[in-house]
């Protein structure tokens, strides 16, 4: 990269902005529930739209965001993070010359809004710690509301924001700018890139700067893969078995085509895969000790299957296995896979185990396979929304238990909406509304 993408984080004024003042007096009124309030109109479209979806997810104003990872666990899951290797090349384009007193702090986040390696000024750091600036916090937009991590995130581009058009009152003091960065080869976001200091982030040289970073760090993340294959040398008939699958994951959450993604170490593949095929790597992922031909056909087919009709329609997912993750063939006698398969669903139970409850409802899409009516997937989707609704019931805070009330399967919750309802300030406003909508549950 050239000198002429290489920071200097130098003050820049972009033009008329409007007063603090009026955002934050519109900020009140957004945060009052006054939606209609004309003043909301002053606001960037951008930023208003991120506050709405904020209120409406119940994000709290004021207070720390969660801290979804601990220090040792962060430290290994960072290091297995795709960004890491570029970390050297993030740090030399937005951290040049002497760091800790460079007048900014970088932050480099997870998919998920998960901070995971904060450097810059130490005088910087010192102080926007006391906002939960802090490596493994979450800054998604479902946690703190409108920032520019979390809001980069949610719209798959880079953000910029000024003081007070950040949801949380904590973080008016600060500006930030970032970019999302993709993986080269599936465009799949593999986390966040962040500049947070003063007016002086906010800038369009910054904008284009903290972009330019991103879209560096893309292409050193495809010249290193392209190096890998290469140096590997393997013979252009060699068998994909060769390449051994590092990690798989079997997105099932809200989808009647599961969509099966793996990773090795020179490639990673995604594939939709069919109703039938969905259903039996499902199975062999919820029971990794394995399953008989006639076990996994009652849990596949229910009393109308067989071995003799689960045989062919294995035949047939090896087949596609081995084109596109042949490490996931299921041996036989009994059927298990080889590797661990992780599911997105899987990942739900886990955070509500750890009592990460605001996360999971996150990482929620819907129902498991919702479509599907083989028994041992009904019997799983039931597990799991089970599951959700206990944590609820029984371990949510109120902003968590009001966003659960938003989706299909709170709706229809007479129980967590009375909960709610109890939980609520007596002088709240969003008490007429559970009320109405308790009497419409009960008038049924």
């Amino acid at each position: 990269m050239g000198d002429a993408v290489v920071a200097s984080w130098q003050a820049s004024r972009e033009g008329p902005e409007v007063s603090r003042l009026l955002i934050e007096r519109a900020h009140e009124e957004l945060i009052a529930g006054n939606l209609d309030d004309h003043r909301l109109q002053s606001v960037r479209p951008l930023v208003r739209e991120s506050w709405v979806r904020s209120w409406r997810g119940r994000v709290g104003p004021e207070g720390t965001p969660p801290i979804d990872l601990m220090s040792d666990e962060l430290e290994e899951y960072r290091r297995a993070h795709p960004l890491a290797s570029a970390m050297d090349m993030i740090r030399a384009l937005l951290l040049p010359g002497s760091a800790e007193d460079s007048g900014v702090v970088v932050a480099v986040g997870d998919q998920a809004g998960r901070l995971l390696w904060i450097e810059g000024d130490r005088q910087l750091q010192s102080l926007t710690d006391g906002m939960g600036f802090v490596a493994g916090a979450n800054w998604a937009e479902d946690a703190v509301g409108t920032s520019a991590p979390g809001t980069a995130l949610t719209l798959g581009q880079s953000v910029q924001i000024r003081g007070a058009e950040h949801y949380n009152r904590l973080v008016h003091p600060w500006s930030c700018s970032a970019a999302p960065a993709r993986d080269p080869e599936t465009q799949r976001v593999l986390g966040v890139i962040d500049v947070t200091g003063g007016e002086e982030v906010v800038s369009t040289q910054a904008r284009l700067l903290v972009d330019a970073t991103a879209r560096a760090v893309e292409s050193e993340l495809l010249v290193a893969r392209l190096r890998q294959r290469s140096e590997a040398q393997r013979p252009a008939s060699a068998s994909a078995r060769a390449r051994p699958t590092t990690r798989a994951t079997l997105h099932v959450l809200g989808r009647d085509r599961a969509r099966l993604e793996t990773e090795s170490e020179y490639e990673e593949s995604v594939i939709e895969l069919s109703a039938r095929h969905a259903a039996i790597l499902l199975m062999l992922a919820v029971h990794r000790q394995g399953l008989s031909a006639e076990r996994l056909a009652d849990l596949v087919y229910g009393d109308e299957g067989s071995p003799d009709t689960l045989r062919p329609e294995m035949v047939r997912l090896r087949k596609v296995l081995e084109k596109h993750a042949p490490s996931l063939i299921p041996e036989s006698r009994p059927y298990r896979l080889p590797v661990i398969l992780d599911t997105d669903a899987h990942d739900v139970l886990s955070l509500l185990d750890r009592g990460a409850h605001r996360v999971a409802l996150t990482a929620y899409r819907g129902p498991v396979l919702p479509e599907s009516t083989s028994p041992g997937v009904e019997e799983f989707r039931e597990t799991v929304r089970g599951a959700l609704r206990e944590a609820m019931l029984s371990e949510a805070s109120l902003d968590v238990l009001l966003a659960y009330a938003e989706i299909p399967e709170g709706q229809a919750d007479a129980e967590a909406l009375r909960l709610a309802l109890e939980m609520l300030p007596a002088r709240s406003p969003k008490r007429a509304g559970l009320v109405t909508r308790i009497e419409r549950l009960d008038a049924r």
